[in-house]
């Protein structure tokens, strides 16, 4: 298998963005403790964020189960790529099918920035922490040897960047909170004074591929930092990978919906978590809870996101 060979120049800084950021609902501040498949993960709790602008809730829209997906399935090669309508978002499938030449284009640009082609990243919030997404594939060698071959090589080629403090993975992170300078933490202080958390996060960490997992928290604005945050990975060379969320907290599922029309939008691709457990009990949410998973929502989204993660390098690399 051949691995990523990248050009290391230096990356192009991109120039900070004055936002002033109406902060929301509190969602993710508490951690709860879950056990996992392959790995015990316990959340810690954060700041409790209030919303300054509201937001009024729609009516409660109801939520049709998607058709049975074989998240193990493998598309032909030789199938055109379907068209995406965000409107059907839930009938999408669970991993993405699809690499566009815009997206291996914007690979490429990052490679000759000086992207590292052995770093990810993650935009999100409590259901981001590494000790309940994929931090484990940095530590756990039983849920390593478990992998198969093609995953297994995946973790080697991005070891290091499965579980480690970043500005941009805190509990109750929003999208506004990103482009904040307030909202940087830089706990290990690699951050430059007044950097934004996006900012940072590509400058130091340097991803090829960024998740962006965002939405529990819905604000008016949400559109437009999402926008924010995908031009900057664009601009900077980092494929956004785009991820729908598992709650209704909003009530009329414009969130999820809003994600879909950005992937299309900006040709990018899309790992369907909300179909992806489903088919759990509660829809993967937990008993006493509209936002938090269920320890087995928990273990999918690790194996399902390093599939992720395996799908859309791949596809980077293909015929290099």
């Amino acid at each position: 298998m051949k691995r990523f060979i990248g050009k290391h120049t230096q990356a192009q800084l991109l120039p900070l963005l004055f936002i002033v950021v109406s902060l929301l609902l509190a969602a993710c501040a508490g951690g709860a403790s879950v056990s996992a498949a392959e790995s015990r993960a316990t959340g810690t709790s954060a700041p409790t964020l209030v919303e300054t602008e509201e937001d009024t809730a729609a009516q409660t829209a109801a939520s049709e189960a998607p058709e049975t997906h074989n998240r193990d399935a493998t598309p032909p090669a030789e199938a055109a790529p379907a068209v995406r309508d965000p409107d059907e978002w839930k009938t999408w499938p669970i991993l993405p099918d699809d690499v566009s030449d815009t997206v291996k284009a914007i690979y490429q640009q990052g490679l000759e920035n000086g992207n590292n082609p052995h770093a990810f990243s993650i935009l999100g919030d409590c259901h981001s922490l590494p000790e309940v997404f994929l931090g484990l594939y940095d530590h756990d060698s039983q849920a390593i040897a478990n992998l198969d071959e093609d995953l297994q090589e995946t973790v080697e080629q991005f070891q290091g960047s499965f579980d480690r403090y970043s500005p941009t993975v805190v509990v109750g992170t929003t999208e506004g909170a990103l482009l904040w300078a307030q909202w940087n933490e830089n706990k290990e202080g690699y951050c430059e004074a007044g950097e934004l958390p996006i900012d940072c996060e590509l400058r130091y960490h340097k991803p090829v591929i960024a998740f962006i997992r965002l939405g529990t928290h819905w604000e008016a604005r949400n559109e437009e930092y999402l926008r924010t945050l995908i031009e900057k990975l664009i601009d900077n060379g980092t494929v956004p990978v785009i991820v729908t969320k598992p709650d209704n907290r909003e009530l009329d599922e414009r969130v999820n919906h809003n994600l879909a029309k950005l992937a299309v939008e900006y040709d990018l691709p899309l790992w369907n978590f909300w179909a992806s457990i489903q088919d759990l009990p509660n829809s993967g949410l937990s008993d006493d809870s509209d936002m938090y998973l269920s320890d087995d929502a928990y273990a999918v989204q690790q194996i399902d996101g390093l599939k992720v993660l395996d799908i859309v390098y791949r596809a980077l690399n293909e015929g290099q």
